[in-house]
């Protein structure tokens, strides 16, 4: 069972390009949501990947944070090879090019 803000998660982050990066933070951002664990949490319980891109989103270090719960090990590497088979490149674990991180375009606010 998917809750509505999962649902709020997964449908943000559909929206990261191909070849692009986003961080839990401004995945939050984008959703009115200030918690980048909540995002995280969220995305470690993704049913619907790779459909559902959870590995274009990274830590605001511009680290790889985690992937499927995980902040090390096989499932880590499996995120680092999907982002490079979408041409993100990474150094030393860090995203290489800033040009990638995907900004996502401000919410306007309504009127009073």
């Amino acid at each position: 069972m998917v809750t509505a803000f999962q649902k709020r998660v997964f449908d943000t982050i559909v929206k990261i390009p191909k070849g692009r990066v986003s961080t839990y933070k401004l995945v939050g951002e984008a959703m009115g949501c200030r918690c980048a664990q909540a995002v995280g949490q969220a995305l470690r319980r993704n049913p619907f990947a790779p459909r559902v891109p959870c590995h274009r989103v990274i830590a605001s270090d511009l680290t790889l944070g985690g992937f499927g719960g995980k902040r090390s090990g096989p499932l880590l590497k499996k995120k680092a090879r999907l982002l490079a088979r979408e041409g993100v490149r990474l150094e030393n674990g860090r995203l290489a090019d800033s040009g990638q991180l995907y900004r996502f375009p401000r919410r306007r606010r309504r009127a009073r």
